[in-house]
C-alpha cells in the first residue's frame, strides 16, 4: 500500500465516522425495539398509540388506524416523519407530532457488541448508548492475561455493508482518554494475544 492510499483510506474512515457522529442514528432492523410517542391528537388516543414496539420479521410495526408501517431500514427520524405523514395523508389526524427512539431498556438494543477474542469473557456485550471500547472490554472482564491493549482492533460494518477495521492503542488511555472510541451496535472487538 502506498502512502497516498493509506492517507486516502484514513481520510475516508474519518469522514464516515464524522458523518455518523453528526447524524447519530443507525438504520433500524428487524427485532429492534422502538418507543413511539405521539402528541397533537386526542388524549384518549395518545395512550393507545404511545408505547414500545418490536419491529417484526417482515420489518414493520403495527399502529392504530394505519396498520403496518415499514420500519426496518429507516432511521428513527425518517420513521417518525413517515408515521406523521401517513396519519395526515389518510386524514386521521391533522397535526400529529411523532417521536421515535430506540428502546435501550435494561438489556440494551437487540444488536450487541461482540468481543471476538482477547477478553476474559469473549462474546456479546449489550449495546448501550455512549458505550466505548474501554467500557465494553471492562464489561467482558477486562483483557485476558495474554491480551495486548496496544493494538485493539475495531471492526465496523458501514451502512453500505462494507466492513472497516481500525486499530486503537488503549494502553495510553490513562494518559490520553481521547484514544477511547464510542461504539455502535454490532461492532466487533479483537484484543490481540
Amino acid at each position: 500500500m502506498t502512502y497516498r492510499s493509506v492517507l486516502l483510506t484514513l481520510l475516508a474512515l474519518f469522514i464516515s465516522a464524522s458523518t455518523w457522529a453528526q447524524s447519530g442514528e443507525l438504520p433500524l432492523q428487524t427485532g429492534d425495539k422502538i418507543v413511539v410517542s405521539i402528541g397533537g391528537i386526542p388524549d384518549n388516543e395518545v395512550a393507545q398509540i404511545k408505547g414500545i414496539y418490536s419491529i417484526s420479521d417482515n420489518g414493520t410495526i403495527n399502529l392504530l388506524y394505519i396498520g403496518e408501517v415499514r420500519a426496518a431500514g429507516l432511521k428513527p427520524s425518517s420513521l417518525q416523519q413517515t408515521i406523521q405523514q401517513t396519519y395526515v395523508a389518510r386524514e386521521i389526524y391533522t397535526r400529529p407530532t411523532v417521536l421515535v427512539s430506540v428502546d435501550g431498556g435494561d438489556e440494551g438494543t437487540t444488536r450487541p457488541i461482540y468481543i471476538v477474542s482477547g477478553a476474559v469473557r469473549n462474546g456479546p456485550i449489550p449495546y448501550k448508548s455512549g458505550i466505548t471500547l474501554m467500557k465494553a472490554i471492562s464489561a467482558a472482564g477486562g483483557p485476558s492475561p495474554f491480551a495486548s491493549m496496544k493494538r485493539v482492533k475495531l471492526i465496523r460494518t458501514g451502512s453500505n455493508g462494507q466492513m472497516s477495521a481500525t486499530e486503537h492503542n488503549l494502553s495510553r488511555y490513562s494518559d490520553d482518554p481521547s484514544v477511547d472510541v464510542r461504539l455502535q451496535p454490532e461492532d466487533q472487538i479483537i484484543l490481540p494475544e
